[in-house]
């Protein structure tokens, strides 16, 4: 009886610390009941949907939320097709060097770096990171003719066996997509896995992806969602996506705490409703979320909090 009595004082004391049991100790696929409660909470506060696949590559402890549904991409997408043409470059050492020349009646509705450029067009290293940097339309959409079109996306997205990317249209028009529409669309779970694989696996050649991940580093489009989510010193990489209705807000990204494995990251959000407002607050709770989760599993993480 006083063993007994002595365990139900430490879950009652855990509980207290808002520590799961479960968490410690736990195999990879597994997830804590409080995680998952605290997500539910989060996406019920939103009037939305809340999409979330994330991995701590330090232990492989995954947590996933409605990680397999289909959700609007947003440009998260163009870190699929800037990869796509590193790529190519992997096979033409001149590609990414060849300056690529445009016109005033290319511009699109988002063009913060290419239209500065009109009168000496820029080379395509200078639009990959336009494209991912700033988020530049006409930037992804130069590269995407290189690619074939849309389909080019899709077809580098299945040689890195992503079966659920799908690009259907060029930007901003990708930004229509509605949960509803199946357009433009992509997984959690898939965009968590392509990302992981062209960050720390060997799709890429050590130069083009350090070239992606300086890319995404410097990311400025961001700092309100997966970067407000971590502590003060952690470095992010990251590249958000955002759709015209719905409230589409997205944003994936590596996560590097302080001499630790990194945290592989993908946050969808959509509204139940067309006019529906974004929701950066609900990306960057999330983030904090499992952020709080890790830090039970892994020691590393924990002290750096």
């Amino acid at each position: 009886m006083k063993k007994m009595g002595y365990c139900l004082f430490c879950f009652i004391v855990l509980n207290l610390m808002g520590i799961s049991m479960q968490a410690f100790g736990s195999k990879p696929s597994e997830q804590t009941v409080s995680v998952q409660e605290q997500l539910a909470h989060l996406e019920a506060s939103s009037g939305g949907q809340l999409g979330v696949a994330a991995i701590d590559t330090g232990n492989n402890q995954r947590i996933q939320y409605r990680a397999n549904e289909y959700f609007p991409m947003g440009c998260t997408s163009k870190v699929i097709g800037v990869a796509a043409i590193l790529k190519k470059s992997m096979k033409n050492s001149q590609l990414l060097q060849e300056r690529v020349m445009y016109k005033k009646n290319d511009l699109t509705n988002w063009t913060p770096i290419t239209e500065k450029h009109l009168t000496d067009g820029m080379t395509v290293a200078e639009l990959c990171e336009a494209a991912i940097s700033y988020s530049d339309n006409t930037a992804m959409n130069l590269l995407t003719k290189k690619l074939g079109g849309p389909a080019g996306l899709n077809t580098f997205a299945r040689s890195i066996q992503d079966k659920h990317f799908k690009l259907d249209h060029w930007w901003p028009d990708e930004a229509l997509s509605s949960p509803e529409s199946r357009e433009d669309e992509s997984t959690p779970a898939a965009m968590e896995a392509s990302l992981h694989k062209l960050i720390l696996g060997n799709v890429l050649a050590s130069s083009q992806r350090e070239m992606l991940i300086t890319w995404l580093k410097n990311n400025v489009t961001g700092d309100s969602r997966i970067r407000a989510g971590v502590p003060k010193g952690w470095v992010v990489g990251d590249k958000t996506g955002s759709g015209f209705h719905y409230g589409t807000t997205n944003d994936i990204a590596v996560i590097w705490p302080p001499k630790c494995a990194p945290i592989i990251v993908t946050i969808f959000y959509s509204g139940n409703k067309k006019e529906a407002p974004k929701r950066e607050d609900i990306i960057a709770s999330a983030t904090r979320i499992l952020i709080n989760a890790y830090a039970h599993t892994n020691l590393c993480i924990r002290k750096n909090l």
